[in-house]
């Protein structure tokens, strides 16, 4: 039970990295989060961790398309694996290259860099796992990578298991969170981040000892409204004779991270402000069945909204949401998984944040495990089910067909690669065409999210091997 999310994993031939045109550089980098070529528009990573690499099985890969003023381009794309010039390692079968993501810019320069998880990767001969990789942004793209060489965590097993960037000491410069299942569980490398692989400072974080929650999962954003970030850690505490999942917020100070208040347990979350307060929400994701060891499970899964103020959790009391909550489409079956995948943005431009959610194993009729995604919104009152729009392969305007276990909305994204304003939908169906995987990009006007225009492609369209590759399994930009 401790490490459940290994229960969540979709668990090249070569590599290839494709020089972007010299009008696609910008003159100065924009500063603009999840903009890997300073151009002024949001990019995409998409990862096939089960991509075969030099002949080798599951050795893993990292697609990386470019945002334009017209929206993501699959034609200006790179590939990155181990294969690839520049980027440490060698592909190995089961190195699941990929299926760790972030983004962040580590060493200040204006440009957002790439943080892969190697947590699979073997260090030499000893029992030690686990590499994090930095591929770093420029003008042209992605192109070198360095491996976070000092200071280290003296024992390292799958180090990068989860990954998370944010400034939680408020200096200004991006620091990086990684989960290791040896101890200390969490490691926090303070920034900057040298290309050279060197952090300013490394703090290991005993999370079990200091509040019963193991690090299984971390995410980023500001919940207090301070300028700092904060990080959640997901995992699971000890309950009766068993466990539950949990979640603790740990607040950032000019001293770093200092272990707060408890929220909802699940297996993803945001931190975002869906009513425009000023204060980050927490929202989780927990596609179990409600149970003693699921408390925040549902019928069908559930996404639990834990209000921010500034001294961290508000009083307010945290507002559920399923398939049954008034206003979502569907219905609440059981095995549905509604909550696997989240994510935020401002679909609309009327700024309240509202969130992707993946159900990956809904039915459509009698086709099984098609999958489909449900954008709710924010507003004044918090995360609503009212005005939620549900996307399927079966909508009108969403190219293919549902077919069983494709798993639409296994990974989703909200992001503006536009610069419009408003964010638009990225959806992956990690078990398209037997698991070789695809993704789906979904436009958005002034009444949200829109089938109209939407457009799809796999792991050939961008230059990567296809088969089995589960393209799609993650999404960061």
């Amino acid at each position: 039970m401790r490490r459940c999310t290994l229960l969540l994993a979709t668990a090249l031939t070569t590599g290839l990295l494709t020089a972007l045109p010299a009008t696609q550089a910008a003159a100065a980098p924009s500063g603009l989060s999840g903009d890997f070529n300073g151009d002024g528009h949001r990019d995409l990573a998409i990862a096939a961790p089960l991509g075969k690499i030099a002949g080798k099985t599951a050795a893993g890969y990292v697609a990386v398309v470019y945002g334009t003023a017209n929206g993501l381009d699959s034609s200006k794309r790179q590939i990155v694996s181990q294969a690839t010039d520049g980027i440490p390692g060698v592909p190995e079968s089961q190195d699941y290259f990929g299926d760790r993501l972030t983004t962040g810019d580590l060493d200040d320069d204006g440009y957002t860099d790439l943080i892969v998880g190697v947590h699979a990767e073997r260090i030499g001969s000893t029992d030690d796992s686990g590499v994090l990789t930095v591929v770093w942004g420029g003008a042209s793209g992605l192109k070198t990578a360095t491996d976070l060489s000092a200071p280290l965590p003296e024992n390292r097993n799958e180090l990068g298991w989860s990954v998370a960037t944010g400034d939680f000491d408020g200096d200004g410069d991006t620091d990086l969170a990684a989960a290791n299942i040896a101890y200390p569980e969490l490691n926090v490398f303070e920034g900057p981040i040298t290309r050279t692989g060197k952090a300013a400072e490394l703090t290991g974080v005993d999370t079990s000892a200091q509040t019963g929650i193991n690090t299984d999962r971390v995410v980023a954003g500001d919940v207090t409204g301070d300028g700092r970030s904060d990080l959640l850690v997901m995992g699971q505490e000890a309950a009766g004779d068993g466990y539950r999942t949990r979640s603790v917020l740990y607040k950032g100070s000019a001293t770093g991270l200092t272990p707060g208040g408890k929220a909802a347990g699940g297996y993803d979350a945001v931190i975002a402000d869906v009513n425009k307060d000023g204060y980050g929400d927490i929202v989780t994701g927990n596609f179990m069945e409600k149970s003693a060891e699921e408390p925040n499970g549902g019928p069908g899964g559930a996404v639990t909204v834990t209000y921010g103020a500034a001294g961290g959790l508000s009083t307010r009391t945290p507002v559920r949401i399923t398939q049954d909550t008034a206003g979502v489409p569907g219905a609440a079956e059981r095995n549905d998984r509604f909550g696997w995948s989240l994510s935020a943005g401002d679909t609309n431009d009327d700024g309240y944040t509202d969130i992707a959610v993946g159900t990956p194993y809904e039915a459509l009729g009698s086709v099984k495990q098609a999958g489909m995604v449900t954008v709710l919104r924010g507003s004044a009152s918090g995360l609503t089910g009212n005005g939620a729009k549900s996307f399927s392969q079966n909508t009108a305007g969403v190219p293919g067909t549902a077919e069983a276990y494709d798993h639409f909305g296994y990974a989703v994204r909200l992001t503006d690669a536009s610069g419009d304003g408003r964010a638009e939908l990225v959806a992956s169906a990690s078990g398209e065409n037997t698991g070789d995987g695809a993704v789906w990009l979904l436009k958005s006007t002034s009444s949200g999210v829109t089938a109209t225009g939407s457009k799809s492609f796999g792991a050939a369209t961008v230059g990567g091997p296809a088969a089995d590759a589960a393209f799609g399994d993650v999404l960061a930009g």
